[in-house]
């Protein structure tokens, strides 16, 4: 009896889907779709505004280098002040500064508001992870990841097409209201999750400086900044890009990406449970260099539906496997920051991306843009295969 009690303990003790992690990927979800439905709508509202390509990259930028810069307070308040009060309080500001859109007339109030939004993204995003980190057991954490990760590709399966659609029949002022009101529904979902309590650390005396990223999650980080790069070229600009080549159907873009996502959620992360990240990472890269070359090819719809289906699984493989890496690398009292940094990297990919790729389209055009992000896509493979020789000729150093 007490052996067939102490396997249903473990057999508990190893359950993803308990009642606060639905509750957070719940809460995951709505936020995301408010987020997600803003993302291809907003270079449109800029040119609705007078804005120009290079102000479209510039307020998405602005954005994910406002969440960049408030991320690693994020991480340490998830330390010190505790879970609950970062993500209620990101998710506060997220639902205020995009209901703000409604009532925006001028593209500088945008900008601003935009460096808002992403100081609540910046909370909101970093504490979620963090949360559903708490509540996935360790040796499950790939899988679990990826499961989280279902709730935002969900929205994203929805959200650019919902906010593509509601565009067209709607004015922008309600069309943020609604966006806002997603943003609440997380909020209200947050207030029902029995959060974990903060691991005191037994050196945090010795520790009290502030600092702005965890130098063991640095590695998979910097793999993902050179992929989310691509990220932010495919935000900003795919649309007009699809426009200028008179494609219709970019509703079904994000809509095939989303699904392709949502299909590597379901075995990429047990891969690197049982694995490791080696067979996740390349065969995940190689599929997003294939995505960027054909996008910048691009001669049809055919064409950009399959480039779809090669990102959607070749992003949603590597992006939850190398956040599962970069928290596993961390000691348990510094899973917030970890979080922190691999975010922090994510808007600084995705940031740069949107800023750079603005001036090239304005000098070069659109097709540029996913050239370089093949490029940087490379670079990534390369980096990765540099790191596994360096920690393989170590370990034989170690071991002579």
């Amino acid at each position: 009896m007490d052996s067939q009690g102490k396997i249903q303990e473990v057999e508990i003790k190893e359950k993803i889907w308990t009642r606060d992690f639905v509750l957070i990927c719940l809460a995951n979800f709505f936020i995301f779709l408010g987020f997600q439905m803003t993302l291809p709508t907003l270079p449109i509202f800029v040119k609705e505004l007078g804005g120009s390509d290079q102000m479209i990259g510039i307020i998405v930028g602005i954005f994910t280098f406002s969440a960049l810069l408030f991320r690693p307070y994020a991480g340490h308040s998830l330390e010190s002040k505790g879970r609950r009060f970062v993500y209620m309080f990101g998710l506060c500001i997220f639902v205020l500064s995009v209901g703000s859109y409604s009532f925006i007339g001028s593209i500088t109030l945008l900008l601003i508001m935009r460096i808002v939004q992403g100081i609540g993204w910046g909370f909101s995003t970093t504490a979620s992870g963090t949360i559903a980190t708490d509540l996935i057991p360790p040796k499950r954490r790939g899988e679990g990841m990826g499961y989280f990760g279902l709730s935002g590709n969900l929205a994203l399966a929805f959200g650019p097409s919902l906010g593509l659609t509601l565009a067209g029949v709607i004015p922008f002022s309600q069309l943020f209201l609604i966006c806002g009101g997603m943003g609440l529904a997380a909020l209200l979902l947050s207030t029902r999750i029995r959060y974990k309590q903060v691991e005191e650390s037994p050196n945090k005396a010795a520790v009290p400086k502030f600092d702005i990223f965890e130098k063991s999650a640095i590695q998979p980080s910097l793999l993902l900044f050179f992929i989310t790069v691509s990220f932010g070229g495919i935000a900003s600009f795919l649309p007009l890009y699809a426009a200028e080549k008179s494609i219709a159907g970019i509703e079904v873009y994000f809509l095939v990406y989303a699904l392709f996502l949502m299909l590597s959620r379901t075995f990429a992360g047990k891969i690197y449970d049982k694995k490791g990240h080696l067979y996740v990472f390349l065969p995940g890269t190689i599929l997003v260099f294939i995505a960027m070359v054909l996008l910048s090819w691009l001669p049809n719809l055919t064409v950009m539906l399959i480039a779809a289906g090669f990102y959607g699984l070749g992003f949603g493989s590597v992006q939850p496997a190398l956040q599962a890496w970069a928290i596993d690398s961390s000691p348990n009292n510094r899973k917030g920051m970890a979080n922190a940094t691999f975010f922090s990297f994510f808007d600084l990919g995705v940031g740069l991306g949107a800023m750079v790729f603005g001036q090239l389209a304005f000098l070069y055009g659109y097709n540029v843009i996913y050239v370089t992000s093949a490029g940087s896509v490379m670079l990534s493979i390369v980096l990765y295969l540099y790191l596994l020789i360096r920690t393989k000729n170590r370990n034989k150093n170690l071991a002579n």
